[in-house]
């Protein structure tokens, strides 16, 4: 089985994340435009749902399993990797089937008292089959992370998201004639079907190699594995507290939002439109960026706790560093597009621009939620997941309390929200850099921000002037294009003169180590 680098990894963990926000957004597209905001809008108040669900299911273990996988493969300790899979592959069956269940049963309850329309029944009962698929997923997911094999998961994304956007038209179109309740059902099973698919194809690459024969005393590895337990659950508790603060807090947030719009005196359909544009539309956006941070998180987990095993704290401060720079670069550029052109990017993209006030307000915030995954990551690494739970924990009660404040005074309305969740993600991110200080002596040198601060300002300096010159001609989808490809173009000769990208760094990328050394 091929291991990575960790930048190559992250690389190939980029390249389908890249892929994989395309087709999503070409899904959002088809779903808003067959849909309309109000079909979105009860879309996505069914996800937080399913979100909380998935993570009781997981309890964790990819996150744990990733970790010990690395511990015990640089150990070639095959029969630990073996007990671990078998665990966790109990634990996962054992709790999916309670929850599916659990949320089929509860489903009526939830629509109607909790999220105030008993019209998210048909999408929360059409999506709950996908339970089991995920939680056998996870597991193999963080095998292949363990063994920093990154190719079967980023392989798997793009299957998902291929099949998912092939069925999710046909569906909606199938069943919108039934009613918008039931077109956001046809969305749904088009999530499970992207998700079997991308589950068969982990199954098949991980029986192709056969280097663990989990049916093969399948009892006595289950017997033996009391310590494996243990070491599983030492990791896997803190980390999904923090999963669990962050999907039920998801799971709360439709509900705070539309009771607290309702004392401001806003209808319970357009709270939900409201909502609909804020989680439809403006937060894809927001949250494009993140499949870089998030493949860097994924790969950065057993990349530390091998470092960390072996007490190389400098390996381990250069790698939270290295994370913190690539993800901060990654984010400028979005928060400085996303800030001057959020007009034509909401207009070319979903046919209105409603919600561009918010997306303008929220962009300068959310660039620290780029670097929130890797120390998140970083934390859970280094046996300090209590820590992140806790930061998680302060944030989304912070977060909540500022926005039943604010949302429920009709001068705020929806912009209270968007204020809220942009003082949850600020405050998390410092905890986080707090307790990385606390535990290991970490922070980020005054250099590196200021050179953060040179690289956003000059920036947004260079796309007004784009977006000047761009608003004052004919304004179309070509000369936007080409508006971003130059600012985009900018940005990069930016990013090499601040030496956010480093020489070091592109020599362990395989195409481009002989045009560097040349």
């Amino acid at each position: 089985m091929s291991k990575q680098t960790f930048l190559q990894g992250t690389l190939i963990l980029i390249a389908a994340g890249m892929i994989t926000r395309f087709l999503g957004f070409i899904n959002r597209l088809v779903v808003a435009r067959l849909m309309g905001e109000e079909g979105v809008g009860l879309y996505m108040m069914a996800l937080p749902t399913l979100f909380l669900v998935m993570t009781l299911t997981q309890l964790g273990l990819p996150v744990a399993i990733s970790k010990r996988v690395a511990e015990a493969d640089a150990q070639q300790d095959h029969a630990k990797i073996k007990r671990i899979l078998v665990v966790s592959i109990i634990i996962t069956s054992i709790s999916s089937i309670i929850f599916t269940t659990v949320m089929i049963f509860a489903a009526p309850f939830i629509a109607t008292t909790l999220l105030t329309d008993e019209r998210t029944l048909y999408p929360l009962i059409a999506v709950s089959p996908i339970i089991p698929i995920v939680a056998v997923s996870s597991v193999l997911r963080g095998y292949f992370q363990g063994k920093q094999n990154m190719k079967p998961q980023s392989y798997s994304q793009v299957i998902e998201q291929i099949v998912r956007i092939s069925c999710v038209a046909l569906f909606v179109h199938l069943l919108l004639p039934y009613g918008i309740e039931y077109a956001a059902a046809g969305a749904m099973i088009s999530v499970i079907l992207g998700e079997f698919a991308s589950l068969l194809y982990m199954i098949y690459q991980f029986k192709r190699k056969k280097t663990i024969r989990i049916r093969h005393r399948f009892f006595a590895y289950v017997k033996a594995s009391k310590q494996t337990v243990k070491e599983l659950f030492s990791i896997a508790l803190p980390s999904t507290g923090s999963k669990m603060i962050s999907s039920f807090s998801y799971f709360l947030e439709p509900i705070i939002v539309t009771n607290s719009l309702a004392l401001a005196g806003i209808s319970g359909a357009l709270a939900t439109k409201q909502y609909g544009e804020l989680t439809g539309f403006v937060l894809p956006l927001l949250f494009l960026p993140t499949f870089i941070t998030q493949s860097l998180s994924i790969a950065l987990v057993p990349n530390i706790s091998e470092a960390d095993a072996r007490q190389n704290t400098s390996l381990i401060h250069y790698r939270i560093h290295q994370s913190i720079r690539i993800s901060f670069a990654s984010g400028a550029i979005a928060t400085v597009v996303l800030t001057i052109f959020a007009v034509p990017i909401l207009s070319f993209m979903y046919g209105t621009a409603n919600a561009s006030n918010i997306l303008i307000f929220m962009a300068p915030f959310y660039i620290l939620l780029y670097i929130q995954s890797p120390l998140q990551a970083a934390l859970q690494a280094l046996d300090l997941a209590k820590a992140a739970m806790w930061n998680s924990l302060i944030g989304a009660v912070v977060k909540f309390i500022v926005l039943f404040i604010l949302a429920s005074n009709e001068s705020f309305g929806i912009m209270g929200v968007a204020i809220a969740m942009s003082v949850g993600v600020i405050l998390i991110t410092l905890l986080h850099l707090a307790s990385l200080r606390q535990a290991i002596n970490f922070y980020i040198p005054i250099k590196d921000i200021a050179k953060m601060i040179v690289l956003i300002l000059a920036t947004w300096f260079t796309g007004k002037l784009i977006y000047d010159f761009y608003i004052n001609y004919d304004p179309n989808l070509f000369l936007f294009g080409l508006s971003l490809i130059a600012l985009s173009a900018i940005y990069v000769i930016l990013l090499f003169i601040l030496r956010f990208i480093t020489k070091e760094e592109l020599e362990q990328i395989p195409f481009l180590q002989k045009w560097i050394k040349s």
